[in-house]
């Protein structure tokens, strides 16, 4: 028995919202500011797909390669033995509402707490079937809203005069592409941003340079809401308790990936603002130790040259050095000791303070954020990936005891 009951269920309403939309009279979907105004005529759209789920696979978070979040991804298996899912089939429960893009959501709960591990929508359904098992399936492939971002071209985006806020510029830009305003979480921000330059491109591309010309995070939570962290929140986050993962008593854990290379080495940057001067900044000691690493940014929004230059000893500043790394561990939510509410209930940013006992008796502990969450479920199985890296922007934090808050060596941020 797992020890969280998982739920998925699948909304075949139009429209990004998630939930059922408002039934007048309805006890429990026509509470005036409490339910949410839909975009479907259909009365109860929304499906519990559980008792026909085989397996369950998720994977959200940061690239650590490309450095960045990247979209959230599903694979639900769902048994289909009446074709349901079946667009051609006209005597289907979905007809004639089956489509791509439809909603889903997956939850787990535990006792009276309910967190979702993922919202999105179906971008693919594919069909297989098992001779072996007489069983028909259908995969449901499904993304976050970073797809329905990339899909929708920007140019011209009303109200972005030179002086916003990064946080100002995002939610004109969702008000451009009309993303629900129930569904943002977006963080004021600590830099300005010049006007914008009324380029075409995708909408997900304009988020992404504010981001980097913030030098904070922009991502889609559990719960279908896209997150902007302004760069203050990123760095205030590394003064948060961490939770202890050992092998004598803290959170066990499971394989952990270790790794010791210059992947994610950079000491020499090129950036420049659009309209701006190129700015270079290096690490003469970083190159001489481990050769050039290189990273160009151009035509980024922030408002003037001296904001780029912050940005540019900032990036290298916290990555012209390498050290071991732990890049990903391996939860067992099956394992007794494990608390399921703490892993259920991590998300981006949490601090996790690791040790491991090495074959000589030696211990590597490592002091982390996660940055990245991956879930595999079957009836019978319920294993969470947690990809770890350290902090993606350094800053002092006052009184800090995990290297963050000694004077002449803790990173001071701008």
């Amino acid at each position: 028995m797992l020890p969280a009951q998982i739920g998925v269920s699948f909304d075949y309403s139009s429209g990004a919202t998630f939930g059922t939309g408002f039934v007048i009279g309805d006890i429990q979907n026509g509470i005036i500011g409490v339910s949410r105004l839909g975009s479907s005529n259909v009365v109860t759209p929304v499906v519990d797909l559980t008792p026909d789920v085989y397996s369950i696979k998720i994977n959200r978070g940061r690239n650590i390669m490309k450095d960045t979040f990247e979209a959230g991804t599903a694979t639900v298996r769902v048994y289909d033995p009446d074709s349901n899912f079946s667009p051609q089939n006209v005597d289907s429960i979905y007809y004639p509402y089956l489509t791509p893009l439809r909603k889903i959501r997956i939850s787990a709960t535990v006792g009276t707490d309910e967190d979702f591990l993922f919202s999105g929508y179906v971008t693919d359904y594919k069909y297989f079937y098992d001779q072996e098992q007489n069983m028909a399936f259908v995969d449901l492939v499904c993304s976050d809203a970073f797809r329905l971002f990339q899909m929708a071209n920007v140019s011209t985006i009303a109200a972005t005069s030179s002086g916003q806020t990064t946080g100002e510029r995002i939610e004109a830009i969702f008000d451009e592409t009309q993303f629900p305003a129930s569904m943002r979480n977006i963080s004021l921000g600590d830099s300005t941003v010049q006007a914008d330059p009324a380029t075409v491109r995708t909408t997900l591309a304009a988020i992404k340079n504010v981001e980097f010309s913030e030098q904070g995070a922009f991502y889609m939570d559990g719960w279908g809401t896209a997150v902007f962290k302004s760069r203050g929140e990123v760095v205030s986050a590394i003064a948060g308790t961490p939770k202890e993962f050992n092998q004598t008593g803290g959170i066990p854990y499971q394989n952990l990936k270790f790794s010791y290379d210059d992947k994610l080495i950079i000491n020499e940057v090129n950036f420049s603002r659009v309209g701006g001067a190129n700015i270079q900044i290096y690490s003469q000691e970083s190159i001489d130790k481990y050769f050039p690493h290189s990273l160009t940014q151009s035509d980024l929004v922030a408002e003037t040259d001296e904001q780029v230059e912050n940005i540019a000893r900032e990036y290298v500043s916290t990555r012209e050095h390498t050290t071991i790394r732990i890049d990903e561990m391996v939860i067992d939510l099956l394992d007794p000791n494990v608390p399921t509410n703490d892993i259920i209930d991590m998300e981006f940013f949490d601090n996790l303070r690791i040790a491991n006992i090495q074959p000589n008796g030696s211990e590597i502990v490592k002091v982390l954020q996660c940055q990245g969450i991956s879930w595999e479920i079957t009836p019978k199985k319920m294993m969470a990936t947690i990809t770890t890296l350290e902090p993606i922007c350094d800053g002092f934090i006052l009184g800090n005891t995990f290297g963050y808050g000694t004077i002449g060596v803790s990173t001071m941020s701008y």
